[in-house]
């Protein structure tokens, strides 16, 4: 919250793939000391459009490559008519590297998605004030760090499938049983027991009053992989807080919708449409 987010050009780079509705491209910007990898797709449609940054999930850094994950919602926005920025994050496909990120519990990925809408802003093709945020998993963590990082930055955001907003419950259940990766944490910063403190500053749901935009959030109601508790206490806090918050359930969807998805995906684009976006 104390830093400065400034992005900087987007620089599109080659082109990807073309089709009678968008271009895609292969981009870069900045975040702060480092660049950032991503895809660009454009409508062919006459600009300026409205745009979305789009947040994905966790996919070994390893094995990621430019543009993975979230491929339905790239391609189902570009064809509404949205300029859809994908973010690779640091330490992901050619963006920079960050030897700390693990260990600063990833709260670099935030930043990066904070310059990526900063850098979308000086796009040709954007309008500067119809821009919102999606993310998935992992991704609508990091949505969720963004709105309260920067209250106003977009207009709206829109979490499926989302980690918890309260990050003990997502260190408890993917890092803890990561020893050596647990252990680096826990020296640096010790148990939630017993720092408190820390653990409630580096947690979204922690910040909630801050939000001043609308929220959308999705979750199947069979998800074994992100319980959908977690987002009824992320909505449910929305709304005690005062902000509007809009939940959704799935029965019998898992992490990835099958086929609630179209519905999902409808929904999503009228509450832009209502929004603004």
């Amino acid at each position: 919250m104390a830093k400065k987010y400034a992005g900087g050009e987007l620089r599109l780079g080659r082109v990807l793939a073309r089709n009678p509705a968008y271009t895609r491209y292969h981009v870069a910007y900045p975040s702060g000391s480092l660049t950032i990898s991503g895809i660009l797709n454009v409508p062919s449609t006459p600009g300026p459009h409205p745009a979305l940054v789009l947040n994905h999930g966790y996919i070994d850094p390893a094995v990621y490559t430019n543009g993975r994950g979230l491929a339905r919602e790239q391609d189902y926005l570009a064809r509404r008519g949205y300029v859809v920025l994908h973010t690779d994050y640091r330490n992901h496909a050619q963006s920079s590297k960050d030897p700390r990120s693990e260990l600063n519990l990833r709260l670099g990925y935030t930043e990066d998605v904070l310059n990526a809408v900063h850098s979308l802003r000086t796009s040709q093709y954007v309008d500067p004030d119809r821009i919102g945020m999606l993310g998935r998993s992992m991704g609508g963590g990091i949505t969720l760090n963004a709105l309260v990082t920067q209250p106003g930055l977009v207009k709206a955001g829109i979490i499926f499938a989302s980690v918890s907003s309260n990050t003990v419950d997502n260190f408890n259940r993917w890092t803890r049983p990561d020893r050596p990766e647990a252990a680096a944490i826990l020296r640096a910063y010790g148990e939630p027991a017993r720092n408190p403190a820390f653990w409630r500053n580096v947690s979204p749901i922690t910040f909630f009053d801050r939000i001043t935009e609308p929220v959308l959030i999705h979750h199947g109601e069979s998800d074994s992989t992100c319980p959908i508790a977690w987002s009824r206490t992320t909505h449910t806090t929305l709304q005690n807080a005062g902000k509007k918050s809009t939940l959704h359930t799935y029965p019998g969807e898992e992490h990835a919708f099958a086929a609630a998805w179209p519905t999902s995906m409808a929904r999503t684009v009228t509450f832009l449409k209502q929004h603004g976006l």
